[in-house]
């Protein structure tokens, strides 16, 4: 049993650590293979259907959720159903490809550097430019200091959505766990936000909220971890995350934003929504470099959480 147990836990370890080098390694697959690009288009499809709001245009948002997310896991299932059937090797590694697509530290880590270097070179436009990969917020009027704030509070709070809660999903359920949250928070991106669609991507908007709700205090814990291995001031930190955690509309960004604060001893400010760490100094581009580094050792934490979290899942299984 010992024997058995060992094997399908290292094959899925080995699977996460292939999809780790992958993506510190290669670039996003392109567009034509990618999975959440599929997801993505496929929104948009059914989007053009939707019915009047309110109570239609809900229904019908939940019945795309629940369509979408189940095809998408349904889908990663067979895959790796077939892939088991091919033997260990096909397992690993194209396993590993189609969890690369549900994740990404580097590519988090290459937005922030970008905006980074842009506020560090005087070019503020270019600095406003390369948000867009990193917010959705109208960056046209940004002050460099809030260019600074919308760069480190993305990087903070995209520690949950773009590798702890992926990485959470797939050591409980496996790859079909990592594709369908992936299509979760991919819903949610493109339907959660208030205006004329606000009744047809609530239920996404909800849903992301859930599924997100222990990873992100999780994500806020190992970012505190992590500041304290940094010598950043952990203790202070964690007072303010408390204090500032109810300041956002999502009931889970502002823990990792206001953790990432308050260990930079920065003001992060969304004009008109939050201010999160009110009274300290206004954030630098250096302090996107550090929340940049913030964001890598708590990955290299959540990996190994992610590893303890599998090996227990397969030995209850055993």
């Amino acid at each position: 049993m010992f024997s058995e147990w060992w094997s399908h836990f290292l094959l899925d370890a080995l699977a996460l650590l292939v999809a780790l080098a992958l993506d510190r390694l290669l670039p996003e697959p392109p567009n034509a293979i990618h999975p959440v690009v599929w997801m993505g288009r496929a929104t948009s499809w059914l989007a053009r259907f939707a019915p009047k709001p309110p109570a239609g245009a809900f229904l019908y948002g939940c019945a795309v959720v629940v369509l979408l997310v189940g095809a998408s896991g349904f889908l990663a299932w067979l895959a790796m159903t077939g892939l088991v059937a091919l033997g260990p090797v096909p397992y690993v590694l194209l396993g590993a490809l189609i969890l690369r697509t549900t994740f990404t530290v580097r590519g988090l880590s290459a937005a922030g550097a970008a905006t980074r270097r842009a506020l560090e070179g005087n070019r503020l436009d270019d600095a406003r430019e390369s948000l867009r990969s990193l917010v959705s917020r109208d960056a046209a009027t940004l002050t460099p200091h809030l260019v600074a704030a919308a760069a480190v509070e993305s990087v903070a709070e995209n520690t949950t959505d773009s590798y702890i809660s992926p990485w959470l999903a797939f050591a409980i359920l496996g790859v079909p766990g990592a594709v369908a949250y992936r299509a979760v928070n991919t819903l949610d991106s493109m339907l959660g936000y208030r205006g004329p669609n606000e009744y047809f991507g609530k239920a996404a908007a909800r849903l992301d909220d859930v599924v997100n709700f222990v990873p992100a205090r999780i994500s806020a814990f190992l970012l505190l971890v992590s500041g304290a291995l940094m010598r950043l001031p952990a203790a202070r930190a964690w007072r303010g995350m408390l204090r500032d955690r109810h300041l956002t509309a999502s009931p889970n960004a502002g823990l990792t934003m206001g953790a990432a604060a308050h260990l930079l001893g920065t003001e992060l400010e969304k004009p008109g929504h939050y201010r999160l760490g009110e009274g300290l100094r206004q954030p630098e581009p250096g302090d996107i470099r550090l929340a940049v580094r913030l964001s890598e050792h708590t990955a290299v934490l959540a990996v190994l959480a992610a590893l303890a979290l599998l090996a227990a899942r397969h030995a209850v299984m055993a």
